[in-house]
């Protein structure tokens, strides 16, 4: 108590002992507060980065002209989150469908739309679905780079070569200029969209085609065996020639008003007649509950217009990625 006594001073000093203990003390809570509310941010964060982490797997299956779409955006997908396996198939089309339809799979590639009877099926089963276009392609016919006599072909000579019961086993049978030898052809299966479409658009009915042809749901085959045979002459997707046009020869398209060859500006202005179409994917609404799914196919809309034209296709419109963004949110 001998402070009190000091008078002034005393009085002074007192004050001022006073004034640190509050702000010690005030010091010491301010900054255990602090202490526990970072603490608590940073456990916020954590956890919050720990629920934004994707795992799980992701199945896909269909088409071989949307395969090559499909597979870039899965790696691109996987780079970046590496938890999640994205597996992509090459059945066909219609092998797609299938297993879609009975729950198999997360997502089917499609080169032509669902047909009515899959579309039962998928409904019998309790599958709803969203159709997504993703890019436009041009069936592109092609031969071997050393074909030097076959510089167009009308859609009436394409019906000719490929229609069922064809009388054409030789080039001269198209043109009686063109070599006497045979022709081997080359085609997808016919569980491919691509076949059905070029199909129907050039014999005139879905699915009917010769049987006399060396037939593949790999186009990667088809590319091989055109390349391999003077004689030979296949037909696809846009991408498989685009990445061997050094090894193939497309064949411009005459459909009435001029022979057209595939590009990607005749394939979007739809002057590369009757073989340009849209290609799509089928999602699983129940798929999309799943957070990996949905992330999945939100990266998809947002990057296709890069990656489509990254493996030759035709992007769609913004307008059309984003007509398929708001069915995912």
């Amino acid at each position: 108590m001998r402070f009190m006594r000091s008078g002034k001073r005393g009085k002074l000093t007192l004050l001022l002992v006073l004034s640190l203990v509050a702000v010690f003390t005030l010091t010491a809570c301010g900054g255990g507060n602090g202490s526990a509310e970072n603490q608590q941010g940073q456990d916020n964060n954590n956890e919050q980065g720990q629920e934004a982490k994707l795992s799980g797997t992701i199945e896909i299956d269909g088409s071989s002209t949307v395969y090559p779409i499909t597979e870039a955006v899965a790696e691109e997908f996987m780079n970046v989150n590496p938890d999640v396996l994205v597996t992509v198939g090459v059945s066909g089309s219609g092998g797609g469908f299938k297993r879609f339809t009975v729950g198999e799979t997360d997502i089917s590639d499609a080169s032509r739309p669902i047909k009515d009877k899959e579309a039962a099926k998928a409904e019998e089963n309790g599958i709803e679905y969203y159709e997504m276009p993703v890019a436009f392609d041009g069936i592109t016919v092609v031969v071997n780079p050393d074909n030097d006599w076959v510089d167009h072909l009308t859609v009436e000579e394409l019906k000719k070569i490929w229609e069922p019961e064809s009388n054409v086993k030789k080039w001269s049978d198209i043109r009686p200029d063109w070599p006497d030898k045979e022709i081997k052809l080359y085609g997808p299966g016919t569980d491919s969209g691509t076949f059905d479409y070029f199909t129907e658009e050039i014999c005139g009915d879905g699915g009917a085609s010769r049987a006399d042809y060396t037939a593949s749901e790999d186009d990667n085959i088809l590319v091989q065996g055109v390349v391999g045979d003077k004689y030979a002459l296949g037909y696809f997707g846009y991408a498989y020639y685009a990445e061997n046009t050094d090894k193939l020869k497309s064949v411009a398209i005459d459909n009435g008003d001029g022979p057209v060859e595939p590009t990607m500006e005749t394939i979007n202005n739809g002057s590369y007649s009757p073989l340009s179409r849209p290609i799509f994917i089928y999602v699983s609404k129940k798929s999309l509950e799943r957070p990996e799914v949905k992330e999945f196919v939100k990266f998809y809309m947002e990057n296709a217009p890069q990656l489509v034209k990254e493996v030759g296709y035709v992007p769609l419109t913004d307008e059309m990625y984003k007509d398929n963004l708001s069915k995912v949110k």
